[in-house]
């Protein structure tokens, strides 16, 4: 039986329907050999709505300045980008004061890894996990180099049932007296493991001797769960705008109180107060303000019925985001599984994962069975989506993997061509 969503299967309660929320992506206009392309993209990106565009066009022709000065299109600048940072800090559950913009999730986590090294000796610890993408790995092998501390691994689960899940015994283990921070993932952008990081925090408090700080990598996580910094009780967390409807962006939660006691690098004249002690010289306005218009796009799918706030809103998008996007998910992992010479990858659907699979097919590398279903205008990501580890943990270094994750305008018709791709594929 095919599960669509949107017109196909009614929306609960105020949620836009898949039609409506179609319509706001120009991109899904697109045809490739005649026909409709369908994007399964979204985990290394997503399509971007109008509200978005035109928020950044109407920034840069009508707005555009730099900050703190006495004149009205900077003063403008500075209430656009105040906005911006008020609606990210609705999204995070944060305060404006916590919330910090870069180029990307990599800038920042380098440019906070080298603040905090700063603090840290010869022989302290860093705890990562192998399901890391490795902008969540790399910032902090260097300080290996540059601080002498130690960079150590917790495992991941790969039997039958546990596919790709972390490996809760071996956290536990690497996590000790010499702790400086415990830096994990919430969402693997490869297998699509959503991982519980709030206990993954209580491990990291329980070792008392040293106060692990939580760093916490949402890109993969936030377009598909709703980020609560305060359930979480992380210390630092990352995400990217562009996995969810917006630019490409970064956007650093910090606790105020961490924020002002990192020693980065900064130039005297520059405010030294948080969050804009992390923000090093003039930012991309347009980006920034770009990234505020696609949370207020997230929380206007609800309506202005669905609660008073747009935190309320978001979490009534969100719920039922995530109701479509299980019953997509279910058919796709069950299409997928019934082909022979298809082999999946990751926690099956019932347990807590996104909705993106990572596959191969017998025969073919992943990027030519890209290439092959692209000719059907169904576009799919490949290789190790620089989740390097887990990739040759599976096997795969050399020939990668397959992804195909759902978005927010995904469509159970799209679902049925990539599955009726793979097949073909697989067939000869």
């Amino acid at each position: 039986m095919t599960v669509t969503a949107g017109k196909d299967r009614p929306a609960s309660g105020r949620v836009a329907s898949l039609e409506a929320i179609r319509g706001h992506f120009p991109a899904l206009a697109r045809t490739h050999r005649g026909l409709p392309v369908a994007y399964f993209d979204g985990p290394g990106g997503t399509q971007v709505a109008s509200a978005v565009v035109e928020a950044m066009r109407d920034y840069l022709l009508n707005h555009n300045a730099n900050t703190a000065w006495a004149y009205p299109s900077s003063e403008e600048t500075d209430a656009m980008l105040a906005a911006a940072r008020a609606a990210m800090a609705d999204f995070l559950n944060a305060t404006p004061a916590e919330v910090a913009f870069g180029n990307n999730m990599t800038t920042l986590t380098f440019h906070l890894a080298r603040a905090l090294g700063a603090g840290w000796k010869a022989g302290d610890e860093i705890v990562v996990t192998d399901l890391e993408h490795h902008a969540n790995i790399a910032p902090w092998r260097r300080l290996e180099q540059e601080r002498g501390v130690v960079v150590k691994r917790a495992q991941v689960l790969l039997d039958r049932e546990r596919n790709g899940s972390l490996n809760w015994e071996s956290l536990e283990r690497a996590i000790g007296p010499r702790t400086r921070l415990v830096a994990i993932g919430a969402g693997s952008n490869a297998l699509g493991t959503i991982t519980d990081v709030a206990r993954a925090a209580r491990l990291a408090r329980a070792e008392k001797q040293t106060g692990a700080l939580v760093f916490v990598d949402a890109v993969h996580y936030a377009p598909h769960e709703l980020p609560d910094v305060r359930a979480m009780d992380c210390d630092f967390l990352v995400c990217s705008p562009y996995k969810f409807y917006g630019p490409h962006s970064g956007v650093l939660f910090g606790k105020k109180e961490r924020i002002e006691a990192l020693d980065v690098p900064r130039l005297e004249p520059a405010p030294d107060w948080s969050p804009e002690r992390v923000e090093t010289g003039t930012l991309n306005h347009e980006g920034i303000v770009g990234s505020g218009a696609a949370v207020d796009f997230l929380a206007s799918l609800a309506g202005a019925a669905a609660g008073a706030t747009r935190r309320a809103r978001l979490e009534a998008t969100y719920r039922e985001l995530q109701a479509r996007g299980r019953s997509l998910f279910e058919r796709m992992w069950t299409g997928l599984s019934a082909i022979p010479g298809v082999t999946l990858y990751g926690l099956a659907p019932h347990k807590p994962r996104t909705p993106t699979v990572a596959f191969t097919v017998r025969g073919y590398p992943s990027k030519q069975v890209a290439q092959r279903l692209a000719e059907r205008a169904v576009f799919v990501s490949h290789g190790d989506f620089y989740a390097a580890t887990i990739v040759e943990l599976l096997g795969h270094a050399a020939d990668g993997l397959v992804r195909a994750g759902c978005a927010c305008y995904t469509s159970g018709e799209e679902i049925e061509r990539l599955i009726e791709g793979v097949a073909a594929l697989a067939s000869t």
